[in-house]
């Protein structure tokens, strides 16, 4: 573990690289002991300053669940972040990159609307989905802050789970109707198909994997409230994005998402 003094100065530096959109040398190369619950602190001070600069509080993801995911970042396990009002996108929007991301890369997913609260532990998969509202097709766009995406899971918590942006599309269906593990995306990049998953990518089933989300904030005291938007991690593989691109996805019997960059 590290002491109170250096999470506050990491806290500082990634808010900072954040605001100005700026990269840091991986935290892990300059302090190797720091822990996963170190990174988890040094996130949580990055929220507290954007809430304090006037960001409201949307929602909460969960990352690096598919066995692509983590194979490309070296790492064995799932984490999370926090999403806000400034991170939200509207379905087909024209998404600026050059000021806002830094090393962007999207991804495909099922985001989850709670209809009422979640607090662990103990949540299971069946309270998560009477819990839910609706699903709505999903992009996040990753961006790190952490220089040429050299990350350890350390690393990627402490940056807020490598959070940059999300875009809902406009369809909004009852998951209760449908096989959520069976259920496939494709995903579209200029036109032409890019790639394709199914629920199951993410920890086996996406209600899983807000399971173990409820669960693991449940340690820090944190619930998935109602009304907030949960990210339940990517069916496909990261796709790297830069100015001209359009980035379209289809989710089987819910419906599509689109974001270009610029």
């Amino acid at each position: 573990m590290i002491d109170e003094t250096s999470i506050r100065e990491f806290g500082d530096e990634l808010y900072t690289a954040l605001v100005n959109q700026k990269m840091v040398e991986p935290l892990t190369d300059r302090m190797p002991d720091i822990t996963l619950e170190d990174a988890y602190h040094i996130s949580l001070l990055i929220l507290e300053k954007r809430l304090s600069s006037g960001e409201k509080l949307t929602g909460k993801k969960i990352g690096i669940t598919s066995d692509v995911v983590k194979e490309m970042f070296g790492v064995n396990q799932p984490d999370f972040g926090f999403l806000t009002d400034a991170m939200g996108c509207e379905n087909g929007a024209e998404v600026t990159i050059n000021g806002r991301l830094i090393q962007p890369r999207a991804e495909g997913e099922i985001a989850f609307i709670l209809r009422t609260d979640l607090i662990g532990p103990g949540i299971t998969e069946a309270q998560v989905l009477d819990a839910t509202d609706y699903i709505m097709p999903c992009f996040e766009v990753v961006d790190s802050r952490v220089k040429n995406w050299q990350i350890k899971i350390q690393d990627t918590i402490a940056d807020n789970a490598s959070c940059g942006i999300y875009v809902l599309g406009d369809a909004k269906v009852d998951p209760r109707t449908l096989d959520l593990p069976k259920l496939g995306m494709k995903v579209f990049k200029n036109g032409k198909l890019l790639s394709e998953g199914v629920g199951e990518a993410v920890q086996g089933n996406p209600l899983s994997a807000v399971a173990w989300l409820a669960n693991t904030l449940s340690q820090f005291g944190i619930p998935l409230k109602a009304g907030e938007v949960i990210l339940s991690g990517s069916l496909v593989p990261l796709e790297s994005v830069a100015p001209g691109d359009k980035m379209h996805l289809e989710l089987d019997g819910v419906g599509s998402a689109t974001v270009k960059f610029i």
